[in-house]
């Protein structure tokens, strides 16, 4: 089994980039979970005017997470806060990736979850 070979472009350059990878002291907002698998993903996100002016991700996990999280946050980016809840789900992430193993949907599960908690911490 050949990774690079087996997986989609947008696969490997979400799976392989970290440039979005941050911890930000302060955000507006930010949320956090861990699954049954042992991963943790964590979202910052700056807001300004109604919109998600910066976000940013940190995670301890596979490649998977990281390609989960990282479409998350190219999805999320300088986009309203409001359409943000039900415009990016596991589904939305998965289909994004192409080639996200099946069995490693709990990957986009757990970015999408982490990322509500942010959303949900900015009306705090």
């Amino acid at each position: 089994m050949d990774f690079l070979q087996d997986h989609s472009l947008e696969y490997l350059e979400m799976a392989l980039s970290y440039d979005k990878m941050e911890r930000i002291e302060n955000p507006d907002g930010y949320g956090t979970r861990t699954g049954e698998c042992g991963d943790t993903v964590e979202f910052f996100i700056m807001k300004k005017d109604g919109f998600i002016d910066h976000i940013s991700y940190y995670i301890d996990g596979c490649k998977n997470t990281n390609a989960c999280a990282n479409t998350v946050v190219k999805m999320a980016q300088n986009k309203k806060i409001d359409e943000m809840w039900d415009k990016i789900t596991p589904e939305v992430i998965a289909s994004y990736l192409k080639t996200l193993p099946a069995d490693e949907i709990h990957c986009a599960e757990l970015a999408a979850g982490a990322f509500y908690l942010a959303l949900k911490s900015l009306d705090k």
